[in-house]
Order: C-alpha cells, then sequence, then structure tokens
C-alpha cells in the first residue's frame, strides 16, 4: 500500500526540528561550560573517526535503501536483501574499526576520546535505519531518535559540568547513538521473514554498494574534512571549535530543507521501479518548490540575525562565529537543491556514475580552495571553499539534467520567493541593527521576518502556499469528519 507522503514528511519534518530545538537548548550551555578549544577537539576528532565509519559502511546505507523501496511489496524479496546488505555492511565496518583502534586508540594526546569513538563505529554496525526509510516507515526512526535525543538532552544537562567533562560528553553522544540504533532491530519481525543463511548472496550487493562509496567519499571530503584541515594547518583548536558551533547551526537548518527528499528519494525510487514517470516528475517539481520555499528564507533570514544572535546564543568567546556563519549560509539552498538532483533523481534512478562525477568535481574544488583559503583566514576559508563545491555540485547535476528537466521552469519557480525573501531581509536586518542583542529579540526578528515573507507570498500569489494550506485544511476536515463518524 503507497505510504502517504505528507504523513511521512511530518515524521521526517518533526525529527529535523527537534535536530534544531536541541542545539538551541545545549549549545549555549555547552559553549559556556567547555569552550572553543574542547569543542575543536570534539569536531576534530569525530571527523577522524567519520573517516572509519565511510570506509566501512562502504556506500551501503544509500544503496541499502534504494533497494528496499525497488522491492516494497515483496517481503521475502526484501528479507533476503536486507540480510545480505546488512552482513556485508557488518564484515567491513568490524574490519574498519580494528584499523581504528591500532591506529588511532593505543597512544596519542586523544587517545581516551578515540576509544570512545569506537562505541560510534559499533554504532554503524547496528544502524538499520535505511530499511525502515525504504519501505516509507518514517515513524520507527523519528519516535526511536526523538526518544534518544531528549536522553541525551538530559544527560548532558547532569554530567557534564566543566571542561574536565568532555569525555562524558563523548559517550553520551555515542552512547546515545549506539542505543538508538539497536533499538530499531526490535521492530524486524514484522518487516521480514524467516529465511535460509545459503539462500544469502553476498558479493552481488559489493560493486553497485562502491558505486555508491565514491560519492560519499567525495561528500565527507567538504562535510568532515574542513575541521581536519583546519586543525592540521592552523594547529588551532579554538578555529575548528568556532567551525564546528556554525556547522550545529548550518546543518541544522539545511535537515528542514531536506527533509522532504528523505521522504521522496523512496518513493521514487519506487515509482522509478513500476517505470512511473509522470509520478516522479510530480515529485521532483514538488521537491524544488519546497526547496525553493524554505531554503531562500532561511539562508537570508540566517544573515540578518547573525550579528545579534551569535553572542548571547554561543557568548562573547564565539564572536568568530559570526563571519562563519555569513560565509556559509548560501549552502543551505545549494544542498537543499543538489539534494533533488543528486540524492533523489540521479541516485534513485541508478544515475550513480553522474552523481559520482559531480560530487568528485566538487571535492576536488573544496579541497584546492581550502588549502588556499585556510591558511589566509581560517575557518571562514573553509566555509566559503565548502559554498563553492556544493554550488559547483549543483551546477553539474543540472548540466546532466538539462535534457530531463526543464531548468528555465525550475528558476522561475523561484522567483516570488526571492522577492520575498529580499524583502523579508532587508526588514529583519534593519531591525536587528536597532535592537539589543537577546535570545528574546532574535526570536522577535524571526516571527516578523516570517510575518513578512508569508505576506509577500500571499499579494504574489504563490500557488505552492496556497496548496500548502489547503492540504492542512484537507486533513483537518477529514480528521473532523472521522471524528464525529467515531
Amino acid at each position: 500500500m503507497k505510504k502517504s507522503i505528507a504523513k511521512n514528511y511530518i515524521y521526517n519534518l518533526t525529527y529535523q526540528l527537534l535536530t534544531i530545538v536541541l542545539p538551541l537548548i545545549t549549545t549555549p550551555y555547552l559553549s559556556r561550560v567547555l569552550g572553543a578549544e574542547p569543542i575543536g577537539i570534539y569536531g576534530y576528532t569525530s571527523s577522524i573517526v567519520t573517516y572509519f565509519i565511510l570506509f566501512g559502511s562502504l556506500g551501503i546505507a544509500m544503496y541499502g535503501q534504494r533497494e528496499i523501496a525497488y522491492l516494497q511489496n515483496d517481503k521475502k524479496q526484501r528479507t533476503k536483501v536486507f540480510w545480505e546488505i546488512i552482513i556485508v555492511r557488518a564484515f567491513f565496518l568490524i574490519i574498519s574499526m580494528m584499523l581504528f583502534y591500532f591506529i588511532f586508540g593505543i597512544q596519542g594526546e586523544y587517545t581516551l576520546y578515540y576509544r570512545i569513538l569506537l562505541l560510534q563505529i559499533i554504532a554503524a554496525v547496528f544502524d538499520i535505519s535505511w530499511l525502515f526509510q525504504g519501505i516509507e516507515e518514517f515513524d520507527k526512526t523519528v519516535i526511536r531518535n526523538m526518544i534518544v535525543k531528549a536522553l541525551s538532552l538530559v544527560l548532558i544537562f547532569t554530567l557534564v559540568k566543566q571542561v574536565g567533562d568532555l569525555w562524558k560528553y563523548f559517550l553520551i553522544y555515542v552512547g546515545a547513538e549506539l542505543i538508538g540504533n539497536f533499538s530499531l532491530w526490535f521492530y524486524l519481525p514484522k518487516y521480514l521473514e524467516k529465511i535460509e543463511i545459503k539462500t544469502l548472496k553476498l558479493k552481488k550487493h559489493i560493486k553497485p554498494a562502491i558505486l555508491l562509496f565514491i560519492p560519499q567519499i567525495a561528500v565527507q571530503i567538504y562535510t568532515v574534512l574542513d575541521k581536519t584541515m583546519i586543525g592540521v594547518m592552523t594547529n588551532n583548536m579554538a578555529e575548528v571549535g568556532y567551525y564546528e558551533q556554525a556547522q550545529k547551526i548550518v546543518r541544522a537548518m539545511t535537515m528542514v530543507v531536506t527533509a522532504l527528499g528523505t521522504v521522496m528519494s523512496s518513493r521514487i525510487a519506487s515509482e522509478y521501479a513500476k517505470g512511473k514517470k509522470e509520478e516522479i516528475s510530480k515529485c521532483l517539481q514538488q521537491s524544488f518548490h519546497f526547496a525553493w520555499f524554505l531554503g531562500i528564507p532561511m539562508m537570508l533570514g540566517l544573515i540578518a540575525i547573525t550579528k545579534g544572535f551569535v553572542p548571547w546564543f554561543f557568548g562573547e568567546e564565539f564572536k568568530p562565529v559570526v563571519g562563519i556563519l555569513i560565509a556559509t549560509s548560501p549552502i543551505i539552498l545549494a544542498i537543499g537543491l543538489n539534494n533533488i538532483t543528486g540524492i533523489q533523481y540521479l541516485i534513485q534512478t541508478g544515475n550513480e556514475k553522474l552523481f559520482t562525477k559531480s560530487v568528485v568535481i566538487g571535492a576536488i574544488i573544496n579541497v584546492i580552495f581550502n588549502l588556499i583559503l585556510i591558511p589566509l583566514t581560517g575557518a571562514i576559508g573553509a566555509a566559503i571553499a565548502s559554498v563553492l563545491a556544493e554550488t559547483t555540485i549543483l551546477i553539474v547535476q543540472l548540466s546532466y539534467l538539462k535534457d530531463k528537466m526543464n531548468l528555465l521552469e525550475i528558476l522561475k519557480i523561484s522567483w516570488k520567493c526571492w522577492i520575498s525573501g529580499i524583502i523579508m531581509f532587508v526588514g529583519v536586518f534593519l531591525i536587528d541593527n536597532f535592537l539589543e542583542k537577546t535570545a528574546v529579540n532574535t526570536l522577535i526578528e524571526i516571527v516578523i521576518g516570517g510575518i513578512i515573507y508569508i505576506i509577500m507570498l500571499f499579494l504574489l500569489k504563490y500557488e505552492f502556499l496556497h496548496n500548502i494550506i489547503q492540504q492542512v485544511k484537507n486533513t483537518i476536515k477529514a480528521k473532523i469528519t472521522l471524528g464525529k463518524e467515531n
């Protein structure tokens, strides 16, 4: 049975909103309790373990979600593919874990933190969220993540009290991830059936998974390598700390813009397997509307409020975050758009090679500009390099799709959002210059900005907004009618 895109989006968006709310609560606290250098140590060491998880996982999570989506209505084949993929993934992750321990876990300045981070690799072994994403059962992963993150929040405020508690922060972070991943296994009996081990064929998954592994390496270069390069090239963990804090805000906002993409990827893969090109086109159009609708005001709004936001949120020690946030903000829109062209379309329709080429080009751009800009401007240089990389990827992917998508139409649907967003930006920027730098005033600016943006879209008769409002009305009416009948 076809799952509701709206329902799955709400589940996924709920989780993404949670990822915004929790940093709003914990980041100011951790910034003041730990300081820039310890947070930099966390960002640097966690970037190292990410490489080992990446290499151990191959491209299996993304590949697994797609393969499961192809088999949504075939429980027997779904079971077979699941166990084949999970065994291959576990084998390579165990090898990766052993290498990580022998390289970083025996001796060195950050040995304690690296040993704790071993748990994160173990957590990756038990990660089966790709299964539930593939069958479009997003409520399972969302509810699990909400519980785990709430628990983490309580533990951070309870146990992390001073700089010396940095190891506790590490343990809370990776321990929660391990428990959360393991909890999903209790749902398996409902979605899988018994199968004979001798029927499993493992080798056939390695090559296609590697095809998706290559672009993921490239993606990690400009999402994780930035922190590694800042640490190595500046030898300043505080600089890594500034970058880490800025990225928390940008990542949280990006997750909201790409929330629909996680839902649409499984739907597009399923429709592609059925040969329904028109349905795929409708999904992509909806995704583009959504990315423009949220990406533009989030990008411009962040630039407008940053000077007033950073001092009270992070503390005076983190003032350099202002420049980093302003430099990074365009990445919100860039990632929102290339998530559609790359993850939603190229990957789900079997065009991994084109996707790989685009992100490899982006990775090369990122490394080159990191080498040039980090020595000159530190973390701001890394932020600029990341924006250039994501923009390059988007341009390259659009060039691949010029014969399959109406690129002019994609740009045309955004003009009302741009006009509304620019007017909103001017208003909020002017207000920010007059108000004191407090949490209440930042909230006021966000509310005023949102009101200006929505009013402008109404005046410009933006159809997508009207469709959203109509869907909400229909949902409410349906619930009221159902309630009366019961």
